[in-house]
């Protein structure tokens, strides 16, 4: 409620709406973003047109064989002026002025994006990072993709859809790049103070999550032993002499992940922790992956079938990555292998173009719907939140105490941050459909969230179909109905 000159409030009502103010505040702050961004992007250009002089410099001085040199002269001489007056290290501004120069040239759409304030720096450098490995022939489509994802999104959430479009559109696929990549897989220490030092590895993404899981699931199991053990201890229970727990043991999380972790490198299991049983060498890793069926088929490389090139006829690239659980995508070897060792998998059909989730196999409802939403929701679905499913609430839009169902349309992934959120503030959500949300904010703005995309690939439409062979068998006659087993097809893309 304002308040205007001349007008009295009524009786009883607070003058100062603490909603309207709210709603002031965040449309000015909106102004104020907008223009901040729109000087950040006048300072690149500022600096890219310094990058330009540079290069001028070094033509107009004839360097010859000494170019690169000279270049790189010309360079810290302009960016040794502008340290001066923008009171940064010389060396900073003459990247700034590269990285400048390079979006200007080569992103031209995603600078007048960044001008516009439509994106901000940060989308900005994201996209200049995911397509450097482009060629130029591509980098067009790129950017229009590119651009499009990160608008009404923060850079976080932005991150993986944009890196999934430069995947597509690259020249070497994603397993050729990771078998040269785990060439440099290395473990190595660091010295740290007070008598610490750090051990760190570098490994396949699935590997790391696996290890990570497993330390997990056995710092818990010893979490609930050592709750266990002080309630029985409380009560004056005798201890079992070979049981986990140790009512005395209040080490947290983080730290019984890195005891178990030693423990089990220097001794090759969990040992020092474990029981006689093996209570905690029986846990074994979860890793959750989405796999295109077409990489769970290695293609056909020396038969008539054979593929060639970074597509088929379909438009379909031969090598499709797949996801580990929160998008980030793995090497199709790594992920054949995962599929291969185990003993079932949920399907999960999706649309080939849109990519939306259709179906899955119901073979366990409850665990399916979970999988479901886990495929579909591979992020919390607050508009502003990036976090992956295993951090993840499954939230009734609509209460199950009020009548609420416990489906896919009427469920969705929250973080407990924002799934508190939405309980015990003015904060409201709805489903729209297709697992799109809409939020409304206390001042009544809304917010449309869309289910990121699943890894999953685009049919190119392979032009008008060859003329009937005659030696075939004729299409089926409309009129019969259609065949009661037809042959598989492209019209669903089942990652699993």
């Amino acid at each position: 409620m304002t308040n205007t000159t001349g007008t009295v409030p009524a009786p009883g009502v607070d003058p100062v709406d603490p909603v309207a103010v709210l709603a002031t505040l965040a449309s000015s702050l909106q102004a104020t973003e907008a223009s901040i961004i729109r000087l950040q992007a006048v300072r690149d250009a500022h600096l890219a047109v310094a990058q330009r002089l540079a290069d001028d410099l070094t033509t107009a001085s004839g360097a010859g064989a000494v170019r690169g040199e000279a270049a790189d002269l010309a360079a810290r001489s302009v960016a040794a002026e502008l340290a001066g007056v923008l009171r940064m290290s010389d060396r900073v501004v003459q990247g700034r002025m590269s990285r400048a120069a390079d979006l200007m040239t080569r992103y031209p759409a995603a600078m007048a994006a960044f001008t516009d304030a439509q994106i901000s720096p940060a989308h900005a450098r994201l996209i200049q990072d995911a397509g450097a490995r482009l060629d130029d022939d591509v980098r067009a489509e790129f950017e229009r993709l590119a651009v499009s994802a990160c608008e009404g999104e923060t850079p976080g959430r932005a991150k993986k859809v944009v890196e999934r479009i430069a995947e597509r559109l690259a020249p070497r696929s994603l397993t050729d790049r990771h078998r040269d990549a785990q060439k440099n897989r290395r473990v190595w220490r660091e010295d740290l103070e007070d008598g610490q030092k750090l051990l760190g590895m570098i490994h396949s993404a699935a590997v790391i999550d696996g290890i990570f899981d497993r330390l997990t699931q056995q710092a818990h199991m010893l979490k609930t032993a050592n709750a266990k053990a002080a309630k029985d201890a409380a009560e004056g229970v005798t201890p079992d002499p070979d049981g986990l727990g140790d009512p005395d043991d209040e080490r947290t999380l983080d730290q019984l992940r890195a005891d178990l972790c030693a423990d089990t490198l220097l001794t090759g299991a969990a040992s020092g922790h474990d029981t006689t049983a093996g209570l905690l060498s029986a846990i074994q890793a979860r890793v959750e992956i989405t796999i295109p069926a077409f990489t769970a088929m290695r293609p056909d490389t020396t038969g008539c079938g054979a593929l060639t090139g970074p597509s088929s006829a379909f438009g379909v690239r031969a090598e499709q990555p797949g996801e580990l659980a929160g998008g980030q995508p793995i090497d199709t070897d790594t992920a054949r292998i995962l599929a291969g060792g185990v003993i079932a998998w949920e399907r999960v059909l999706t649309h080939p173009v849109t990519g939306a989730i259709l179906a899955v196999d119901h073979y366990r409802p409850n665990a399916d719907l979970r999988r479901l939403l886990h495929a579909r929701d591979s992020r919390c679905r607050f508009h502003t939140c990036g976090l992956p499913p295993v951090t993840q609430d499954l939230d009734h839009t609509i209460d199950a105490a009020h009548g609420g169902a416990t489906e896919e349309g009427n469920l969705g992934g929250l973080c407990r941050r924002h799934h508190v959120l939405k309980h015990q503030t003015a904060w409201a959500v709805t489903q729209l459909g297709a697992g799109v949300l809409e939020w409304t904010s206390p001042t009544g703005a809304t917010y449309i969230d869309k289910p990121p995309p699943p890894v999953t690939f685009t049919i190119h439409d392979p032009g008008p179909a060859p003329d009937p062979d005659p030696d075939e068998d004729p299409p089926p006659d409309p009129e019969r109905g259609p065949d009661p087993d037809p042959p598989s097809s492209l019209d669903a893309e089942p990652p699993f």
